[in-house]
């Protein structure tokens, strides 16, 4: 057996997998000419461009809230987060993430690949990256053309999750 093998001992079957178990696999997606990437086990699912409900004094990344199948979705502007200018929020794609209950769109120009990396080879996002970048950012992975940033999830739903308390 190639990739998996049966195992029998003490009568149960166990299967061993030859792949190494240190990849993380993450959904990525295009802001700004930039790739960026979030773990796929916080992505609920990728969704075209919605109509958008306007927040009065949100915070300027908050693009307002999409409905999502009945449920209420904060859109967040990735360009607006990271300050590198921003496109009609009406025409851009959707990366619906979720904590727990709570869900988030990060607005996208483009939807990318699943793309499996090695969580080894992750490394602290480079210093002279802006640090209202650098703040929102887990690490960056080096790849043979172009940098995939991944971004701390965690960290923009508790900025969100700030603010609506205030």
């Amino acid at each position: 057996m190639n990739a998996e093998q049966e195992n029998f001992d003490n009568g149960t079957r166990q299967i061993r997998s030859n792949f190494p178990t240190n990849q993380t696999q993450y959904t990525t997606f295009i802001v700004g000419g930039h790739l960026y990437g979030v773990p796929v086990m916080r992505v609920r699912e990728v969704v075209r461009p919605l109509p958008l409900t306007s927040v009065p004094l949100a915070i300027p990344f908050v693009h307002g809230l999409l409905n999502l199948r009945g449920q209420v979705v904060t859109a967040i502007g990735i360009h607006r987060l990271f300050n590198i200018g921003c496109p009609d929020p009406m025409a851009l794609m959707n990366v619906i993430c979720e904590s727990g209950s709570t869900l988030i769109s990060l607005q996208a120009d483009e939807i990318g690949d699943v793309l499996e990396m090695d969580a080894a080879q992750m490394e602290h996002p480079p210093a002279n990256t802006r640090e209202a970048v650098r703040s929102y950012l887990a690490g960056v992975y080096k790849m043979p053309k172009q940098i995939l940033s991944i971004i701390d999830i965690d960290h923009i739903f508790e900025k969100v999750n700030a603010t609506s308390a205030q």
